[in-house]
């Protein structure tokens, strides 16, 4: 019976990382996401490899009211908002550039952009996150979100599985802000 104490040893190391665990959500590489603040349900990729979430937009302005920083935008996700959109920002992002998206006597290796807070809603859960704004009409997705914004949703992203949390539904949800 030397085996036990092994046993009883394993269980106590394991037993911290399985709490954390089973504390997660389990996302799959791509789901569908309501943004509430838009009225709005679009496809997202989930991409742990990013930091932050970007969303499509398109003639993005920045402008000052009442001495604040805000930003006047358009959603580039399909020809349904034609309307103009304003938030305040949140801050400006730096975004690195990829090598072959810079021109090397510029000297600028990164891309400065807005920064919206934004609620998005994933499966059943509610959050509140940054996401900064850029035209992306010519990727797959109009929404990457990023591994600050799965932190923040405790997501575990299997890339094997799409749409695992299923259609959004946060309507009585009220977590936002956690």
């Amino acid at each position: 019976m030397r085996a036990r104490p092994y046993a009883l040893l394993l269980s106590l190391l394991v037993a911290p990382f399985a709490h954390a665990a089973a504390e997660k959500n389990i996302y799959g590489l791509n789901e569908r996401v309501a943004l509430p603040d838009f009225d709005l349900e679009v496809s997202a990729k989930l991409d742990t490899g990013a930091q932050t979430a970007s969303l499509s937009a398109r003639d993005i302005e920045r402008f000052k009211r009442n001495g604040e920083s805000w930003v006047r935008f358009y959603l580039a996700v399909d020809e349904a908002h034609a309307h103009p959109i304003e938030r305040p920002m949140a801050r400006v992002s730096r975004i690195k550039r990829r090598a072959g998206d810079f021109d090397p006597e510029e000297e600028k290796t990164y891309t400065a952009r807005p920064v919206i807070e934004l609620n998005l809603c994933m499966g059943k859960t509610l959050r509140t996150v940054e996401v900064n704004l850029t035209d992306r009409s010519a990727f797959q997705y109009p929404l990457l979100i990023g591994s600050d914004a799965l932190t923040r949703f405790g997501a575990l992203v299997d890339p094997s599985l799409t749409n695992a949390v299923g259609k959004p539904d946060c309507a009585n949800a009220s977590d936002a802000d956690e």
